[in-house]
């Protein structure tokens, strides 16, 4: 009998796994199991290293389905993601996301459909590795920027407290990416038209404000 598997991880406090759960449900997905690591990077480590990763190889089989939040679910490794995706595709594994709809299977035979899916795994993967890579720099930035405006009591300017959390703003980014609207992103974050727009245009900047309070 075949399953359906929900695959989460949370890197931070602010993410929840609970959540991702409740994301993929309302996508009409029917979760049989979840597994999930927490407090795990998935830049720094590969899916066969984490716990509950590991756990994927063991238990999924030909016919089971894989759903993930989105790509940088899996990792956020260019290489670990493609060879990830590649071998439970191999296996008879269906992947898929919540976030855009999209669905990896090894299914055609056809050259030029596997070159079109292989080529969207490849910058999907790559995208994750990017983001994670910007997110670094720009909490580097943040966290540069609060120190250098010390006033004379010692005490870092930080501005005002982002009205976002960690998990927010990871959500615009991925509704964005998929051409959601401002209003559609409003209400599945419980945030402000105003603040969605700021996010989407200026996301290093909204990351920065993350890092300088430490969120």
């Amino acid at each position: 009998m075949t399953r359906t598997v929900l695959y989460a991880r949370v890197s931070t406090t602010e993410q929840n796994i609970a959540h991702q759960r409740t994301q993929a449900e309302q996508a009409g997905f029917k979760i049989d199991e979840v597994v999930a690591d927490d407090g795990v990077s998935g830049l720094a480590t590969a899916l066969k290293e984490r716990p509950e990763g590991r756990r994927l190889f063991d238990i999924l089989r030909k016919g089971d389905t894989l759903v993930v939040r989105w790509v940088d679910r899996l990792g956020r490794n260019y290489q670990d993601v493609c060879e990830a995706i590649r071998e439970f595709m191999k296996r008879g594994v269906v992947i898929r996301t919540v976030i855009n709809g999209l669905t990896f299977d090894g299914a055609t035979k056809d050259p030029m459909q596997q070159a079109v899916r292989d080529a969207l795994i490849g910058f999907m993967a790559a995208l994750s590795q990017a983001q994670a890579e910007a997110t670094k720099e720009a909490q580097k930035a943040g966290i540069a920027a609060a120190k250098a405006k010390q006033e004379g009591d010692g005490k870092a300017y930080l501005g005002r407290k982002p009205s976002y959390s960690r998990e927010q703003l990871g959500i615009v980014r991925g509704m964005v990416e998929r051409g959601a609207g401002t209003s559609e992103i409003a209400k599945a974050t419980g945030l402000t038209r105003q603040t969605v727009i700021r996010v989407r245009e200026e996301p290093v900047k909204a990351e920065a404000a993350l890092a300088a309070w430490g969120i």
